[in-house]
């Protein structure tokens, strides 16, 4: 495949991905505002979309293939490392509110499973390696046609953009489905109501 056309889907995936960034730079913005697993999670999210930038510059800038390799392979640690840390500053966090909770006298909703994020990962991680592999088909048939009749790039973009349309939307409804029930638990066990001032 050549270094354009991979430049091309890795800056239109980028593109698409403020849905991520975006939000993260507001949770970065917002400083103190936010728990600190939450401003780790979001460099860690801005670091790997950020990566995913700068590969595409690189591609379209750059002759050789190690440029590219070694700035994805250079973000994907430093995005590893914040997660991480994000990580252990989450569990912190919940042991933290567990035991604030505990001496408040409510124990919560019973049996908080991570079922949520899990079916979303799922849901999300599915579509995506669906496009990729329709993106791969496409682009195997483009060069094994080579010097033939040339698919316009219309065409071949079309199926993994549709893809990753299609489990982007399932995995926003079931995130909104699970959130849902997730807070008619809270009100059922009597979590304490907010209030708006």
């Amino acid at each position: 495949m050549s270094q354009p056309v991979l430049a091309l889907g890795t800056a239109a995936v980028t593109a698409a991905g403020s849905v991520w960034y975006l939000p993260a730079l507001a949770d970065l913005m917002a400083g103190d505002d936010r728990p600190a697993s939450r401003r780790t999670g979001a460099a860690a999210c801005l670091s790997g979309w950020s990566t995913a930038a700068a590969v595409a510059v690189l591609l379209l800038l750059s002759d050789g293939w190690w440029p590219p390799c070694a700035a994805a392979l250079a973000g994907a640690t430093a995005t590893a490392g914040l997660w991480a840390r994000a990580a252990v500053h989450r569990r912190r966090g919940t042991r933290e509110a567990a035991r604030l909770w505990a001496q408040l006298g409510w124990a919560g909703p019973p049996g908080r499973s991570r079922g949520a994020s899990v079916v979303v990962a799922v849901v999300l991680t599915g579509g995506l390696l669906a496009a990729t592999a329709a993106a791969t088909a496409t682009v195997v048939g483009v060069l094994r046609d080579h010097g033939r009749d040339p698919v316009p790039l219309g065409t071949a973009a079309a199926v993994p953009l549709t893809l990753v349309a299609l489990a982007l939307a399932l995995a926003a409804a079931v995130a909104v489905a699970l959130t849902a029930a997730r807070r008619a638990r809270h009100r059922e066990y009597g979590a304490p109501a907010r209030t708006v001032r």
